[in-house]
């Protein structure tokens, strides 16, 4: 049994919904690189806090 390619969503019912296109999915190397990021930034800001607290 073939099946024809379906373009729109199926799982959306509304008619509106229907005519959109189905969503975008993220790149996984951009979420790895914002990752690393939030760890520094983290890390830095606990630092500074700390240090700021004892001295």
């Amino acid at each position: 049994m073939t099946r024809r390619l379906v373009l729109t969503n199926e799982a959306a019912r509304h008619p509106f919904r229907v005519t959109l296109p189905p969503p975008i999915v993220a790149r996984a190397h951009a979420s790895d690189d914002n990752d690393w990021k939030l760890f520094a930034l983290s890390f830095a800001a606990f630092f500074t806090c700390f240090y700021t607290f004892i001295c």
